[in-house]
């Protein structure tokens, strides 16, 4: 079952040294060559840096407070009876050559890889974390994108240039949300409400879908750690709509221009639908025949644990997700992703993912009404490969981390009894099936000899729990 990235505060010597063995296991690759290094300290002084300077519009970042990776910065405006965003991202191509030692090491990266301890970057971190990132106070090259709203949200322009941009700010979610809450964010903070909710109303009026899934996170209390859930805030949603806004407008500009790489995702078949239905049911969440998919999602609240168990078994419908490409004015038939229920691409992390950079340079040749670059061009045909590759080896990092973060928590606990909820059933082993516990926070498997009672609240003993050679599984008590 997929769950969101883990976050680790405190210093858990133990659990850190289990994830340096992980790492290993995994070949994840840690150190940067020597060549790269050398290239991005050179490139981290000589950027090539745009004509345009739109320095003096007041930028700010939202992001976990210890990021230093900072892709996005934006400014809000009201603009008649409507809006404009401009959204500024970091422009990775100023410092990277194409096919010299950065841009070959990016490729065998291709994402930044997530452990509770620490990031594992796509970029030298003299890249990724200062000169390419656009921190507060720095001036930085950035693919600067303009997108003009009317007064219920639509996008009604659309125009992406390079330029010179400065963050006044560096925000996190939850400052963010408590000075919009309380009236005391600057107009352009207080405007990221109101274009959110905006965009949210359009997304319904689409048909998608955003998963508003907790994400799990390792706490230290009195010396000893646990695992938690941490429901999304609003300001969560409103931020990932202006990105979702940006990516939707970058693929309607490949679109027409005739090349692009767009994010793809099939229709989720009936079968996957039926069982979220069951799901559903057994869980108590009301979901009559007629009220579509995407509007049970939204009545859910992700701080109930019924509702919360509910959205991870719904990120099964996320699967099959991949990158589409078309050169030469040939659009493949299909262009949607099913989640944003239009034409989408990735285009607003390029520090962190490799497609992104390519995206942006289709962009900008798109509304210059310029060739592609030969360097974009060479690459395309290999992208979707590259990406798929590098997508599951950071589905592993992410799958093999929450196993070991909660075999580390509780194996000294074997034997322990605790209350939980079956939240799947195995449709061939009906007395094997998934529980949820509330605390800790730990969805993990369960093996019994009679069938499990699906949404049913349920007593169970932890049978194994042993980093590194067995997983945690549970037994009915």
């Amino acid at each position: 079952m997929p769950r969101r990235h883990l976050r680790m505060t405190g210093a858990a010597d133990p659990l850190r040294a289990a994830l340096r063995d992980l790492r290993t296991t995994l070949d994840v690759p840690e150190n940067f060559p020597p060549d790269v290094l050398a290239e991005a300290d050179r490139a981290a002084g000589n950027p090539r840096l745009p004509a345009r300077d739109a320095t003096d519009l007041p930028f700010f970042t939202i992001d976990p407070p210890t990021s230093m990776d900072l892709d996005q910065a934006m400014h809000l405006a009201t603009r008649g009876p409507g809006y404009r965003v401009h959204y500024a991202i970091a422009d990775v191509a100023a410092f990277v050559t194409p096919g010299g030692p950065v841009d070959t090491e990016a490729h065998r990266r291709v994402n930044t890889l997530y452990f509770p301890d620490e990031r594992v970057p796509l970029h030298p971190p003299v890249l990724s974390e200062d000169a390419a990132s656009l921190l507060p106070g720095r001036v930085r090259p950035a693919v600067l994108w303009t997108v003009d709203l009317d007064a219920d949200g639509v996008t009604t322009a659309t125009h992406v240039e390079r330029a010179l941009v400065r963050s006044r700010a560096k925000l996190d979610y939850e400052g963010a949300q408590r000075q919009i809450d309380d009236g005391t964010a600057e107009p352009a903070l207080a405007l990221l409400r109101d274009i959110g909710r905006l965009r949210e109303q359009q997304e319904v009026a689409r048909g998608g879908i955003s998963l508003n899934v907790p994400e799990q996170e390792i706490v230290e209390r009195d010396g000893r750690y646990g695992l938690e859930y941490r429901a999304p805030l609003p300001a969560d949603g409103w931020n990932a709509q202006i990105s979702l806004l940006t990516g939707m407008a970058a693929a309607d500009l490949m679109l027409a221009y005739g090349t692009g790489v767009l994010r793809t995702l099939p229709s989720a078949p009936d079968g996957a639908v039926a069982r979220l239905r069951r799901s559903a049911q057994a869980l108590g969440i009301d979901w009559p025949h007629h009220v579509p998919y995407a509007q049970v999602i939204r009545s859910l609240d992700p701080r109930d644990p019924h509702h919360a168990a509910f959205l991870q078994e719904c990120t099964t419908l996320l699967r099959g997700a991949g990158y589409t490409v078309f050169t030469g004015g040939n659009v493949p038939d299909h262009t949607v992703h099913a989640a944003v229920a239009d034409a989408y691409t990735h285009c607003t992390a390029p520090l962190r993912r490799l497609v992104d950079r390519y995206a942006g340079e289709l962009c900008l040749a798109a509304v210059g009404a310029a060739d592609v670059p030969d360097w974009v061009l060479a690459a395309l045909d290999a992208l979707p490969k590259e990406m798929a590759e590098g997508t599951r080896r950071a589905n592993t990092v992410e799958r093999e981390c929450v196993d070991l973060v909660e075999a580390a928590l509780l194996k000294d606990r074997v034997g322990d009894v605790f209350d939980a909820t079956v939240v799947d059933v195995e449709d061939d082993q009906p007395a094997a099936g998934t529980v949820h516990l509330t605390d800790p926070a730990v969805v993990a498997p369960v093996k019994g000899s009679a069938p499990l009672p699906l949404g049913e609240r349920l007593r169970v003993r932890l049978t194994q729990a042993d980093p590194g050679t067995a997983k945690v599984e549970f037994a009915p008590a």
